[in-house]
Formats: structure tokens, C-alpha cells, sequence
């Protein structure tokens, strides 16, 4: 048996050398800079060095516990998530199932390119697009709402409006580009299905419900365990681009607190303590959707 699998290794080694390039960016980006989670557990000071600074075991985690303002940021982070998930993550399944009933290729294909493109814009490009569109004295947004005898809404320093207007665009930056795994998803089911279904008098209705939809059952469980998996990240990088002071109340997440503390303050111990207790978090909520899944929907990622 070892004999085989030797043979089997030099007989694909072009193969195996593939693997060197993908192999050495998760040593190097991943799992090396992991030797960081350390300073979790040091008075870390930036001039001794991790062998250097002090060792003061749990007492991060403890002031993590018992900080009112990690509190209101955790529960920040948890709000927009769920936001996010509920209002957003069955859009892509919805925009796939809606492309896949369109019979003209070329209107298909203009409609795609036309829901992909916002994904490959930056979201300091897209926090830019909307907040000349949000401006209260003069986004068109606000333009409609004054010519319809309504009041200027300032939706990025309003924290009745900030969440929301988070939401909605994440969901145009990145819906249509979310769809391309569900389109994927349904081009593998089996066409003889849909003939068959035909033959029954189906409608498009019905082959929808009783074979797209079952048909993608397994990939939209996929994405979801992994979406319920990045939970605490909330895209930072998009509130980064598009909060201030005044709506910290409301939009202020855990990586945005990260950096606040870490690099404003630069309480690098603290900030680590927060990342691993996210990271922490994150990997328990993983294990948790994949064991509820299976136990009642039947289908789970192992």
C-alpha cells in the first residue's frame, strides 16, 4: 500500500507542485501571523516586543468581560449581522431563480454584468457614490423627499437610518455577485427534470418550487453555515468608509472597534484580545450551523 501511494506521488509530482504556491500563502498569511494571539495574554509594548513584554495571563479578557463599550459593540456587530442575514442573503437566490427563467441569453447577459459590476467597486468608491447621493442639502434621494413635501433625512448621521442604510447597500454592492454561486448551482441541475416536468403540465412556478429550489438546497446550506460563520465581521470595511463619531452608538462593530483601540489608542493588547475572542466566536458559531443543520435539514458541510 505505502509502495502504491509512493508511486502514485512521483507519477503526479507536476500536481503536487501546484499546490506549493497556495500551500506557502496559508503558512505565510495564516497561520504564521497566529504566533500574534500571544500579545492576547502580555501588557504588550511595541518598543520590548512580544519576548519582551509581560505576561499578565487573563486580565484582557477580564477587562474585555466587564467593558460597558465592547458591550454596546458586540451587540452593534450581532444587530447588523442579523440584519444582513435576514434581509439579504435570500436575495441572491432569488436574483439566480429570476435570471434562470429569462429565455433570451442576451438580455440574461446584459442583466448579469449589470448586478455584477458594483462588487469590483472599493467601498471607499461606493461610501463616496452614496454619500454625494445621501447628502441632505443636495442627494437626489433627499431632492425626491423634499419635492414630495417630505423632510431631509441624513441617513449616515442619523442612528435611526444608519443600520438600514448599511444594509441596503451591501445588498447592491453585492448581490448580483452572491448569485454567481447560485446560477452555478442550478446550470448543474439535471434537465431531464425539467422535461419530465413539463410533460406533467408543470408550470415554471412549480418546477421552481419542487426542483430549482431542492435542487440548490445543499449550496444555499453551504453558504449559509459559512455566512452564519462571519457573523462578527459585519464588513468592517464598509462601516470604516462610512461612519463617524455620531452614529457610533448604532454602527460601531467589533472591527471597527479593533481599530479604534488597536491603532488609535494603540492598546495593541486589548485589540488582540477582541480579534481572538471574534475569532473564537466565529469558529463556534461554524460548528453550530453545520450540527444544526444536519440534525434538521439532513444536509451540513461534514
Amino acid at each position: 500500500m505505502r509502495t502504491y501511494k509512493w508511486k502514485l506521488f512521483r507519477n503526479n509530482l507536476d500536481m503536487y507542485a501546484l499546490l506549493i504556491p497556495g500551500l506557502a500563502f496559508l503558512i505565510l498569511f495564516r497561520y504564521t501571523p497566529m504566533y500574534g494571539i500571544v500579545i492576547a495574554f502580555q501588557d504588550f509594548n511595541i518598543f520590548d516586543g512580544i519576548a519582551g513584554s509581560s505576561w499578565v495571563g487573563l486580565d484582557n479578557f477580564r477587562k474585555l468581560v466587564h467593558s460597558d463599550e465592547f458591550m454596546q459593540v458586540f451587540r452593534n456587530t450581532l444587530i447588523i449581522s442579523f440584519y444582513k442575514i435576514v434581509l439579504l442573503f435570500p436575495v441572491p437566490i432569488i436574483l439566480a431563480l429570476m435570471l434562470n427563467e429569462v429565455g433570451r441569453m442576451w438580455f440574461k447577459r446584459t442583466v448579469q454584468t449589470i448586478v455584477y459590476l458594483p462588487h469590483f467597486l472599493s467601498w471607499v468608491i461606493i461610501s463616496g457614490l452614496f454619500i454625494n447621493i445621501l447628502s441632505p442639502s443636495s442627494g437626489i434621494v433627499n431632492e425626491a423627499i423634499k419635492w414630495m413635501g417630505g423632510q431631509p433625512i441624513s441617513f449616515l448621521i442619523d442612528n435611526d437610518f444608519f443600520r438600514g442604510t448599511l444594509v441596503f447597500t451591501s445588498g447592491w454592492k453585492e448581490a448580483g455577485w452572491n448569485a454567481i454561486i447560485f446560477i452555478a448551482a442550478i446550470a448543474g441541475i439535471d434537465q431531464d427534470q425539467y422535461e419530465a416536468a413539463s410533460i406533467d403540465g408543470a408550470s415554471r412556478i412549480q418546477k421552481m418550487i419542487y426542483i430549482t429550489l431542492p435542487g440548490i438546497a445543499p449550496t444555499i446550506v453551504l453558504m449559509l453555515i459559512l455566512r452564519i460563520g462571519h457573523l462578527l465581521e459585519a464588513d468592517t470595511e464598509q462601516i470604516l468608509t462610512m461612519y463617524n463619531p455620531v452614529v457610533y452608538e448604532t454602527g460601531d462593530v467589533i472591527g471597527t472597534y479593533v481599530y479604534r483601540v488597536g491603532l488609535g489608542k494603540m492598546d495593541y493588547s486589548f485589540s488582540t484580545t477582541v480579534g481572538l475572542f471574534n475569532s473564537v466566536v466565529a469558529f463556534l458559531l461554524i460548528m453550530l450551523g453545520n450540527f444544526l443543520s444536519g440534525k434538521f435539514v439532513k444536509r451540513s458541510i461534514w
